[in-house]
């Protein structure tokens, strides 16, 4: 699977994360000499100067021009600099939790939304559980949206769901963690549990990896604008990659943009210290909703 993000990336808009190109070696300049042939026409015939005679009046206009233009080019290059080292960083979206820092707050392209019911749903979960939006009132919820023969983003975003789950602490089992299914190909209960232990989301209790037929998925794609391309059964699903936190009242309250990099041969990765931090934020962001 690929992502789309308004993402990392993101954006989390059309995903796949961000592949390094390589950077062709800078061509090297050739250089010429322009030689001078003595009794040609560009060749000094004039009679040598004194190096240390008295200045012509003109040198001296000159030279005092340059000195003048030299100080006023320090004076404004000093200006600039001082301005630009103290430049203040750019200012702080307004919405976003005081817990999370303003450095973490980008990281995760995090956004208050309008507090408006999020659009409700009813689906089976890996346990073949029917799993009702309507029915986790009082649970604050993280929702997502994965491909369960996805080897790309959501394998990442899976353990940043774990971490953050034990970031959270004891307060981690009152927390809802969705991911609603986008591969209309592979999509019954059996794809949706296989992927859950082979990421370790199963050692969240309250996880829910929901699926159903594709036109009760796709309702819910449009309800969430993620957009979905799953040309054919082999081909990557390609979809939008977000992350919704709805508070205990169902209401939504803030959507981030999981990110992905890639290696040269194509392997999705983040550094470790990325995922930690993203499972920080979603527990930050998860107590935040829940109040």
């Amino acid at each position: 699977m690929s992502e789309t993000g308004a993402g990392r990336s993101d954006d989390a808009a059309a995903h796949a994360g961000s592949a390094q190109a390589a950077v062709p070696a800078a061509d090297t300049a050739s250089t010429s000499t322009l030689t001078v042939e003595p009794g040609s026409a560009g060749a000094a015939r004039r009679p040598a100067r004194k190096l240390f005679g008295k200045p012509r009046r003109s040198t001296v206009v000159l030279t005092a021009i340059a000195l003048v233009c030299g100080l006023a080019f320090a004076t404004v290059f000093a200006i600039l600099v001082t301005n630009l080292s103290g430049q203040k960083s750019a200012p702080r979206t307004t919405g976003i939790p005081k817990t999370v820092s303003t450095k973490l707050a980008t990281m995760m392209q995090l956004s208050p939304v309008p507090v408006v019911k999020a659009p409700g749903f009813t689906l089976m979960d890996q346990a073949g559980q029917p799993v009702s939006l309507a029915s986790l009132h009082g649970h604050p919820i993280v929702l997502t949206f994965m491909d369960a023969h996805c080897t790309d983003i959501c394998p990442l975003v899976s353990r940043e769901f774990v971490n953050a789950y034990k970031d959270l602490g004891a307060a981690g089992r009152n927390v809802v963690f969705i991911a609603v299914n986008v591969n209309p190909y592979h999509h019954t209960t059996a794809d949706m549990a296989r992927y859950s232990s082979a990421e370790g989301l199963s050692s969240i209790p309250t996880w829910h990896f929901v699926t159903g037929s594709v036109r009760s998925m796709q309702a819910v794609w449009k309800n969430y604008e993620i957009q979905v391309q799953a040309p054919n059964p082999d081909a990557d699903v390609i979809h939008t990659s977000l992350i919704y936190f709805i508070d205990p009242q169902g209401k939504e309250r803030y959507v981030a943009a999981p990110m992905v990099d890639h290696t040269k041969s194509g392997t999705a990765f983040l550094p470790a210290g990325q995922l930690a931090a993203w499972g920080k934020g979603i527990a930050l962001v998860t107590r935040a909703a829940s109040h």
